[in-house]
């Protein structure tokens, strides 16, 4: 097989950029004199990873300007006391978004408690009205994965206009609402949503112009699946025996056929974290005028 020189897109260097500016709004936009915009993150139990998580979030508002307030909750907390925190904070007029960082304890109900999330401050994009909002083509906040991966799309230029993208994923948080925003008008892409169960899903990815691969399987997609020139978003985060961490992609074997690719780590994450911070911004500016 030819092999092809193969850009690699860095997520950090985009994210970067993007912090970048709305740190620069925050100095200058005349609604944040009165106050900066605010995050409230909401942790549950001591699950490290999730520690991890919050931490790498509570220091990127700071390097952006964006206050934050952490709200650890032990282990025992109820449905009903997270319930009442979230509720807490939806009434407090100086707190724009609100992370309950997942995923929550065995006992708990995620769903039941991202309902308690008023839409106006959901700034993960993951409650069932923000969900319909982007069904429906109507304005409110995005998933912050899939909205990073098309910011990301924007600012490397690639072409979506006309191309069929295949989304390998289904779930409420990458899958179904990134095949939603790379149909949406603009974009125009014809998508595919699959999963790990479809069946020729080899020969399907081989007919893709933009691969998305979000199935939480490592190094499942392989370098023989993909159109030569494909551009590849590999969404995946895995750990493997060996502590190595690698994404969906066998980015080895991928490297040298896609004409672009996103590398794990590196890729998507950090563009996550600054679309969560977007949301947060773009929150305030419609609480503070």
């Amino acid at each position: 097989m030819l092999t092809m020189d193969t850009v690699k897109i860095s997520g950090k260097e985009i994210s970067q950029q993007l912090r970048g500016e709305l740190k620069k709004e925050i100095e200058n936009a005349i609604c944040f004199q009165k106050r900066a915009p605010k995050l409230a993150a909401v942790l549950v139990g001591a699950f490290a990873p999730s520690k991890i998580y919050v931490a790498a979030k509570e220091k990127a508002c700071k390097e952006t300007g964006i206050a934050s307030q952490l709200y650890q909750l032990p282990e025992s907390t109820s449905q009903d006391q997270l319930h009442d925190c979230l509720e807490s904070l939806n009434l407090d007029p100086t707190i724009d978004g609100i992370l309950l960082q997942l995923p929550l304890p065995g006992h708990l109900d995620e769903n039941q408690a991202i309902l308690h999330i008023h839409p106006d401050k959901d700034v993960d994009g993951l409650h069932p009205i923000s969900l319909g909002r982007l069904l429906s083509g109507q304005p409110g906040f995005r998933p912050c994965t899939p909205s990073g991966v098309m910011h990301m799309l924007h600012e490397t230029g690639v072409s979506m206009k006309w191309k069929h993208a295949v989304v390998i994923g289904r779930s409420t948080i990458v899958g179904k609402p990134m095949a939603l925003l790379l149909a949406e008008k603009g974009a125009d892409c014809t998508v595919t949503l699959a999963h790990s169960q479809t069946q020729n899903l080899p020969e399907l990815c081989q007919k893709a112009d933009i691969l998305i691969a979000a199935l939480g399987k490592p190094e499942f997609v392989r370098g023989s699946w993909l159109k030569p020139g494909s551009v590849v978003i590999d969404v995946g985060i895995n750990r493997l025996g060996d502590g190595k961490i690698v994404g969906d992609v066998a980015f080895d074997e991928a490297f040298g056929v896609a004409s672009a690719i996103t590398p794990v780590p590196g890729g998507v994450g950090p563009m996550t974290i600054a679309m969560l911070l977007k949301n947060t911004v773009d929150s305030a500016k419609k609480r503070l005028g």
